[in-house]
This record gives C-alpha cells, sequence and structure tokens, in this order.
C-alpha cells in the first residue's frame, strides 16, 4: 500500500498530518532522534520535536532515554487497539450524557457518499427489533453478514430479495426471494437498494460505491407504506412465478 494512503488512514485516528508522517518514519526506521527524523522527513527540527511530543502524549511513540534521547514508534497493532479501547470509552460517556434527539419522524432525509450510506444501513439493520426486508445485489448483500447474523440471533425476522443470496448466508434462518429477470438495475455499475426496519424506517437509492451516491431515508408513515407494498407486490409475484 502507497505510504499517503497509510498516512491518510493514520489521520482518522486522531493523528496530524505530520505526526503520521514521523510515525510511519519511525516505524520504517526504528529508534531515532528528532534531528534524524528531520532529515529523513524534511520536516523543520522545531515541527519534529513538537510532533514527536504529541506521538508520545498520544501513545504512539516511546521514549528512549540516553545521552541523546531517541524516540521508537508503539506497533501499529497497539496503537491502534489502544485509540480504539479510548474511544469506545469515550462513547459510553456521551451516550449517558450528551444530549439525545431522534432523527425526525416526519420528512426525508438525504444521505450523501457511499461510506455515510454504508455507515446507515449498519445502524439500522442493528437497530432492528422485528423485522428487516432487503434488497440488492448478491455482492452487496454479502457485506451485510455480520449484522444480519448478529440481528437474526435476536430472532429479528429477514427477508432477502436479490438475483442470488450470498453463499456466506446461504445457511442462515432468512426468507429469501429470487427477484425476477427485468428488475436488477439496469445500469450494471450501479445498484439499487431498498431497505425496510420494522415496518417504520425506510432508505433507498440507487449506488455505485463513489461519493456521489446518495439515498433517501425517511421514517414518514405513508412513504413508507408505498415502499411496503411494492415489495409486497415483487414478492407476490415472485411466488406467482415460482408455481408456475
Amino acid at each position: 500500500m502507497e505510504e499517503s494512503s497509510i498516512i491518510e488512514k493514520l489521520l482518522l485516528f486522531g493523528l496530524g498530518r505530520q505526526e503520521a508522517v514521523i510515525y510511519v518514519c519511525l516505524l520504517k526506521n526504528g529508534e531515532l532522534t528528532g534531528y534524524e527524523v528531520a532529515k529523513l522527513t524534511g520536516i523543520s527540527r522545531s515541527n519534529v520535536y513538537n510532533a514527536l511530543a504529541s506521538l508520545v502524549e498520544r501513545g504512539a511513540a516511546y521514549v528512549c532515554e540516553g545521552s541523546a534521547n531517541k524516540y521508537v514508534a508503539v506497533s501499529i497493532e497497539e496503537f491502534c487497539d489502544n485509540r480504539i479501547r479510548y474511544l469506545q470509552e469515550q462513547e459510553q460517556f456521551l451516550l449517558l450524557h450528551a444530549p439525545k434527539r431522534q432523527l425526525p419522524t416526519e420528512g426525508y432525509i438525504t444521505i450523501e457518499g457511499y461510506e455515510h450510506i454504508m455507515d446507515k444501513i449498519h445502524h439500522m439493520i442493528l437497530g432492528a427489533e422485528q423485522r428487516i426486508y432487503f434488497t440488492g445485489n448478491e455482492a452487496f448483500l454479502a457485506k451485510w453478514e455480520l449484522e444480519i447474523k448478529e440481528v437474526l440471533a435476536k430472532e429479528v425476522k429477514v427477508v432477502l430479495l436479490s438475483e442470488k443470496l450470498p453463499e456466506n448466508l446461504s445457511k442462515e434462518k432468512i426468507i429469501y426471494y429470487k427477484r425476477l429477470p427485468g428488475t436488477e438495475a439496469w445500469d450494471p455499475g450501479q445498484e439499487q437498494i431498498r431497505l425496510i426496519i420494522d415496518s417504520a424506517y425506510v432508505l433507498t437509492g440507487d449506488i455505485m460505491g463513489t461519493s456521489a451516491d446518495t439515498c433517501l431515508y425517511s421514517a414518514q408513515k405513508n412513504f413508507v407504506n408505498v415502499f411496503k407494498e411494492a415489495m409486497s407486490n415483487e414478492i407476490k409475484l415472485i411466488e406467482i412465478h415460482n408455481t408456475k
């Protein structure tokens, strides 16, 4: 993987860009003085020493004391694990003390960007209490193996509509309907998804795996009912076709 990609991922763990560059430098080269880091990275010595102090404070580096202090990177596994554990602790505090405001039950919300859409699907599935209806292609539905298995363990009813049931879900207690030819998205690079949770929430849209993807989310009762009826009609057509 390119070093720039690694640095971008480290930014997600709370490091500044210069800190991430220096951390990667330490991972690659072992124990280094601030002077050596500055020489290898091209970052000014004053900025290097500030960043090294910050890395030590953030638990990403240790100081090896001697005639000249040297710095060594904490392993990437340990650093990431510690940051995740720290954030989980902060999450518990926020869940207890932060103001709670639910999404509106009327109106519609546009969710933009593939990653944000994926995040929303994750939380919608795990938040299901009674039933899930989910339409998508085989590859897309396969991404939700862990979430689907988790809600099945809670006795949530899961209904999937696709051209083929993902192999990793084939042995689960899923109600599956094979979509009829011509009901899939016309563009092979584009996938239409529909997700209905507990007959109360809908997420629908066309995605291509880019930041330009958009989906519509709503808890508006009439909107939800329209999608429930459309999916119910599709299931009836499938059942009629299968009896021929």
